[in-house]
């Protein structure tokens, strides 16, 4: 059995739809912050989802994130390596200052510009200093849960035109690929015990939001670009956070599908609700 803390997301409930071995546990059911040896029973390995997300909240409640960024992953690493069960935990793209131009390897300098990408950071090196595993990601939308996609297909119906960030670079990941990677790296379990997963190929924020009305059968012309400055938020977002997957594909791992034909995928699995009977926009 796979236990997975933080089940209930949108990268849960993907990989307890993908395997039968995954058993998908919300923070009421175990909390990574207190967590003990007892509660890993009968698990053969633990792939961590627990985290605290809400990354402009946290510039004001960077203790809180904390808690579940750093102490729990650590505390769940220590728990799996005192009865011999590999961790996954998943991280980030926000560790990185998001000043690079070219695909960060896991091994390059991190230098996070938030309290998230701060508490997220202090969780990687717990977890590894314990002999666990960090996948890094980036960008995830799923099925489940509200996300960009969500996000920007609502906006579609309710308003004729809308402005995206265009200079911030990065990798959608769709959270199905993600987990069907992440049960792959369990059977794997490479010496190599950081990585990064995320979807091929880089965009910014303005074209995945064309991509998205494209998959909705909306006019692309609608979104325009914007830039960050245009809407300041309490927490700064990497410029630039593009993670290579080299290392991954290295450990014998595939690769992750080109994000815009994951983004086909997800809406034929269902990632925004089908309309019926909704005229488009004019």
């Amino acid at each position: 059995m796979i236990l997975v803390p933080g089940g209930r997301g949108q990268l849960g409930h993907d990989l307890a739809a993908l395997s039968s071995d995954v058993r998908a546990v919300s923070s009421a059911e175990l909390d990574v912050t207190a967590v003990s040896p007892a509660d890993l029973a009968g698990a053969a390995a633990v792939i961590n989802c627990a985290a605290y997300t809400a990354v402009d909240a946290a510039e004001t409640d960077e203790d809180r994130a904390f808690e579940v960024n750093a102490v729990g992953p650590g505390l769940l690493a220590e728990a799996c390596a005192s009865v011999g069960i590999p961790l996954i935990h998943v991280s980030t793209d926000y560790v990185f200052s998001g000043d690079g131009t070219r695909p960060y390897e896991p091994s390059d300098p991190v230098g996070p510009k938030s309290a998230y990408g701060r508490t997220k950071l202090e969780g990687e090196r717990r977890v590894l200093d314990a002999g666990g595993w960090v996948v890094r990601t980036s960008w995830v939308y799923g099925v489940n849960g509200s996300n960009f996609v969500k996000t920007i297909a609502a906006l579609e119906s309710s308003r004729p035109s809308l402005s995206v960030v265009d200079d911030q670079l990065g990798s959608p990941t769709w959270s199905h690929d993600l987990a069907a990677g992440l049960l792959e790296l369990v059977s794997v379990l490479p010496s190599q015990r950081l990585l990064h997963a995320t979807g091929g190929g880089e965009t910014t924020w303005f074209r995945f939001a064309q991509a998205i009305f494209e998959e909705l059968g909306a006019d692309p012309a609608r979104v325009q670009p914007c830039t960050t400055a245009d809407f300041p938020r309490p927490a700064p977002r990497p410029a630039y956070s593009v993670l290579s997957g080299a290392a991954w594909a290295a450990a014998g791992l595939r690769p992750l599908p080109h994000w815009r034909s994951a983004l086909s995928e997800a809406f034929k699995a269902g990632v925004v609700a089908p309309r019926t009977g909704a005229a488009p926009l004019e």
